[in-house]
């Protein structure tokens, strides 16, 4: 399928945008869930049953040897918008009841995929058919070097592209143990105690906010190493100056992708004992850490329709189905297909899927072999030396012919940039940009555009404040909110994460936080407050809020998941 109608035609005339400025960014959403549980991995171990069960979302033509091209031929796809026959995996999730041993499948929420062109002096460029990416280590079982923090470019160190967000009513316990090493337990963002790298030891109980799982993918593509050699082919762009990041000479810059995928660990939370040090959640892999954190892309897109949303989309946290003139329009209706392996992998299980032992922390840090299940990767990832060799954007090493795993690498792991999303189905990232978060040099204004600084607030994903979400305002401050609230008629307005604005009357389902929750740097002025992780900063008329209680929870999930399948 390809763009080429006469309205396509016209609106593809121009080339890609030489360099972009400033971040644009837009949302895709799927239809359904999944498109299949099982295990296959048609990346990293082609040919028959992987070593680990993952969630599939996609194109349905997803097999054991599936190719790009072969996508292009599925009769449907679980993407919101069509034109999209990509693959999306990543490892599904079980509960080790510490009272049977019996294990659980997790059920997911649901699941995101930002598509980020962020400002750069390249051209971006749509993914090639075929491309084939992997971001994360699944043979680790080793804390990242870096800390439970997120770190994006290779210039600055190992990169850390995986981390686990788990938003909270309190942070009294914080998230993670206090002072972990990440030896015995995981370890908290030093900028956002509401997430971390490895899983949590608490329940994660924000407003419909369960255990998400947030990965980014490298957005520069190196030719020379070829569409499949996933171990050597991408890599995340440098920094280049003036707030943009640049591709090695001769590599092709495509759209950073970032999964975001909901786990829904709340049915568990009655049946362990947090903080203790420990958790009851395992990877489909074995690992009980977290730090194995992974998934994979395999591109399949029609290239004219996705190079139309990198060139005229900036649908934000709306959704790409907002993107204008969409050639083909949504895909509408669950797409489907039958698991690849006749097993049992939901239901109570004495051993996961493919008998992975768990590994990790008290059960020793050694992962399983391949044959017996996981990815892996080894990256290193150097970008900037524009080298091929040894260096990729988040890989794993070939599917088993050696009769040992790469050794867990401790340089090079898990632990993403942090990012927010939002709106009805939404979900992180949104408004600020996908690299670690950066904390204000001073705080809260008292004062801005008339507006009175009200306190740090409790945001969740059905949004306490609903009069205007996310207006494409351009790079936040706090005095932009305001005055966008004060010209359409709200008594309130609030910043988050660095590049949110919300307006309205009233906090509906919010509770007021310690003002350290607030503390990430408005993107358009580094000295200001912008929230923080699913925490507003809140200015009104009168320097006070009016606090409404939320719908029940089973009325506002099911306005919520209907929102989310719209089309």
């Amino acid at each position: 399928m390809k763009f080429s109608t006469l309205a396509g035609a016209a609106a593809l005339t121009g080339a890609a945008m030489a360099a972009k400025d400033s971040r644009t960014f837009a949302v895709l959403r799927f239809t359904n869930k999944g498109l299949v549980t099982t295990r296959a991995d048609p990346i990293v171990q082609p040919g028959g049953p992987s070593g680990h069960v993952h969630n599939v979302l996609g194109g349905s033509n997803f097999g054991f040897s599936s190719t790009g091209q072969d996508l292009l031929k599925s009769n449907c796809s679980t993407a919101l918008v069509k034109g999209d026959f990509s693959n999306y995996w990543y490892p599904t999730l079980y509960f080790n009841d510490p009272k049977t041993g019996l294990l659980e499948s997790v059920d997911v929420y649901y699941t995101n995929v930002y598509y980020f062109f962020e400002a750069t002096n390249d051209d971006i460029k749509a993914f090639p058919t075929g491309l084939q990416m992997v971001s994360g280590n699944a043979m680790t079982r080793v804390a990242p070097s870096g800390g439970g923090g997120s770190q994006l470019d290779p210039s600055k160190g190992p990169v850390q592209p995986i981390q686990f967000t788990c938003p909270r009513s309190s942070y009294n316990p914080p998230s993670y143990p206090a002072g972990s090493d990440g030896s015995k337990a995981g370890m908290v963002d030093p900028n956002n105690q509401g997430a971390g790298a490895g899983f949590p030891d608490v329940n994660c109980d924000g407003l419909y906010s369960p255990l998400r799982l947030d990965i980014h993918f490298p957005s520069c593509y190196n030719p020379a190493a070829g569409l499949t050699n996933y171990k050597t082919n991408t890599a995340f762009p440098t920094d280049a100056g003036n707030g943009k990041a640049d591709c090695p000479a001769g590599w092709i810059h495509t759209p950073h992708i970032f999964f975001e995928a909901y786990m829904d660990t709340q049915p568990f939370a009655s049946r362990w004992t947090p903080n203790q040090g420990t958790q009851p959640f395992v990877f489909s892999n074995g690992d009980v850490t977290g730090y194995s954190g992974h998934a994979d892309f395999m591109a399949a897109w029609d290239e004219d329709v996705l190079q139309h949303i990198i060139d005229t989309c900036d649908a934000g946290d709306s959704g790409m189905d907002q993107c204008p003139d969409l050639p083909y329009g949504l895909n509408s209706g669950e797409c489907t297909i039958p698991p690849l392996v006749n097993e049992v992998i939901t239901g109570n299980l004495t051993a996961l899927p493919g008998n992975n032992p768990l590994s990790g922390f008290t059960f020793g840090n050694e992962a399983p072999a391949m044959g017996s299940g996981s990815s892996t990767s080894t990256s290193t990832n150097n970008a900037s030396s524009g080298s091929s060799s040894g260096s990729s954007g988040a890989t794993g090493s070939k599917p088993a012919s050696s009769s040992k795993p790469a050794a867990a690498a401790t340089s090079n792991v898990c632990s993403a940039a942090n990012v927010h999303t939002v709106t009805e189905t939404l979900t992180v990232t949104a408004g600020s940009a996908p690299t670690a978060t950066s904390v204000a040099t001073k705080g809260n204004s008292a004062a801005v555009g008339g507006y009175t600084y009200a306190g740090c607030y409790q945001d969740n994903i059905g949004r306490v404040l609903t009069g205007d979400i996310l207006p494409n305002l351009g790079p936040m401050t706090n005095e932009k909110c305001v005055a966008n609230c004060v010209k359409k008629g709200f008594s309130v307005a609030a910043t988050e994460y660095g590049g949110q604005c919300y307006c309205g009357n009233e906090l509906v389902g919010s509770s007021k936080l310690a003002e350290s929750q607030c503390a990430t740097a408005c993107e358009g002025a580094a000295s200001e407050v912008c929230g923080g992780s699913w925490a507003i900063s809140v200015y009104s008329k009168t320097g006070s809020v009016s606090l409404t209680a939320a719908k029940s929870r089973r009325a506002e999930q099911h306005a919520h998941r209907h929102r989310a399948r719209r089309v």
